[in-house]
């Protein structure tokens, strides 16, 4: 079973700030979670409805796993300093 895979609105600011490459390899990464949300090295976040965190270099991504509707939507794209601020 494949998950769609969408980008909240502030996900996509995160990415048009970042350059080509890294934007690139987010994207790709994002993708891949649409055949397993849930990969090896992925951690559940505490404290946070069903929000997990994945690394891709020195960024995180952070997607929230929606099983019952198949989505896996992402929302947050950060440098790994600060992918937690305003997040709720």
């Amino acid at each position: 079973m494949a998950y769609e895979v969408r980008f909240a609105r502030a996900a996509i600011r995160d990415l048009k700030r970042l350059g080509v490459a890294v934007r690139r390899r987010l994207h790709n990464r994002a993708a891949s979670l649409g055949g397993n949300p849930r990969p090896r090295g992925a951690k559940k976040l505490r404290g946070l409805d069903e929000l997990y965190r994945v690394r891709v270099g020195d960024y995180r991504l952070i997607y929230q796993v929606r099983d019952e509707e198949l989505l896996v939507l992402v929302v947050r794209a950060r440098h790994r300093r600060d992918p937690y601020q305003d997040i709720r």
